[in-house]
């Protein structure tokens, strides 16, 4: 290693500047893809709380629209601090992610299919959400992101009450907007996390 002066900053070798690259660049994505879903999850919730033409569901889909933008602002605003650390990536990482993102959709697929089957519709939300959840602990290993662990914990935790209620005989749009809401807030305050911390 070469001696530098002072006033002069070492200059990154190439490995410290493509990993500095990849983690924005990882740390976009997770913005992005949970901002999005957030969205998703909180449209899904409004379709129980009335028909298109109620108040309701359109405030619900407003706030969700600006808590979104929001969000992808944050992640991709110029000016954002770089993240505090580098994410240390375990190998054949993209690959392993492919896999568990593939058994993730046949997972909610299989979830869609036999719960129609059994004529049980209103178990799609919590079942849907707890496959969702339960994704996160491989990825939070997979990204390098601590923070996903919390998102998993919390997802699971939704998908956990809204059995219960599904148990308790609650209407099937109770269970979709507080399964819904629920998922659209952890997935949210996971994207904001990343957004500002990193």
């Amino acid at each position: 290693m070469t001696s530098t002066s002072r006033t002069t900053p070492p200059i990154p070798s190439a490995t410290d500047a493509e990993c500095r690259t990849l983690t924005r660049t990882l740390r976009r994505r997770g913005v992005l893809v949970l901002s999005v879903f957030g969205l998703v999850w909180a449209v899904a919730a409004a379709t129980g709380t009335g028909t298109a033409t109620d108040v309701a569901p359109l405030a619900i889909e407003v706030v969700a629209l600006l808590l979104t933008a929001a969000a992808l602002y944050l992640g991709y605003r110029k000016g954002a601090a770089p993240s505090p650390r580098m994410v240390n990536l375990p190998a054949n990482w993209a690959r392993n992610v492919g896999i568990v993102n593939a058994v993730e959709l046949t997972a909610i697929l299989t979830v869609i299919a036999t719960s129609n089957a059994m004529g049980r519709p209103e178990v799609i939300p919590a079942g849907i959400a707890l496959v969702v959840g339960l994704h996160f602990f491989p990825l939070a290993r997979l990204y390098d992101q601590w923070q996903y662990r919390w998102t998993a914990s919390l997802l699971t935790v939704v998908a956990v009450v809204g059995f219960l209620l599904v148990v308790a005989g609650f209407a099937n749009e109770t269970v979709r907007i507080v399964v819904g809401l629920g998922c659209a807030v952890v997935l949210w305050a996971s994207s904001y996390h990343l957004a500002l911390r990193g």
